[in-house]
């Protein structure tokens, strides 16, 4: 995958189900990534390390995935001086609102690009895709990825021509597409 382009960090392990999809999507793109836990509030000096040195370690962009407070997107945003996509945690108290809201409502000056709650999927592509305006093997690489997607909503279409809504809904544990 060669040099370091896509920092990934958490502030905690209960975000790794979420975060992990951004880096299953960086994979399959072979887009070279390095994971980290990182608390912004329960070891300051080491995010702060973290969010200084990136550049100089090859990143490009960074996503960063926050519950609650979710403070370590907008952290990262005015240390790191280029793309920072936040991915708000869901939680139990607030479903996750509450960590929108704190990526979200960064002052002017300090954008992140902020995906859904629990997005970690379009995190990793919105990385690619960022990325990917100089690349040119990465750009088509994120085209194929796309067809992909667009192949398997074809697929299931034909499926549900074939079988039917109900039999359909049957295969899917009544869980919908």
């Amino acid at each position: 995958m060669g040099e370091t382009k896509v920092g990934i960090v958490m502030g905690s392990d209960s975000d790794m189900d979420i975060m992990s999809k951004a880096a299953d999507v960086l994979k399959e793109l072979e887009i070279a990534f390095e994971m980290k836990i990182i608390s912004a509030h329960r070891e300051p000096d080491v995010f702060f390390e973290y969010a200084k040195t990136a550049e100089e370690r090859g990143y490009k962009v960074i996503i960063a995935g926050a519950g609650m407070a979710a403070h370590l997107p907008g952290m990262c945003a005015a240390i790191f001086p280029m793309p920072v996509i936040g991915v708000p945690i869901h939680t139990a108290s607030l479903g996750g609102r509450d960590s929108l809201y704190s990526i979200v409502q960064m002052p002017s000056g300090i954008p992140v690009a902020t995906v859904a709650i629990n997005g970690g999927t379009n995190a990793g592509i919105l990385a690619a895709k960022i990325l990917a305006t100089s690349d040119k093997n990465l750009l088509d690489k994120v085209k194929n990825y796309s067809l992909k997607l667009k192949e398997a909503v074809m697929k299931k279409d034909e499926r549900l021509k074939q079988v039917g809504y109900t039999e359909y809904r049957k295969g899917l544990g009544g869980n919908g597409l």
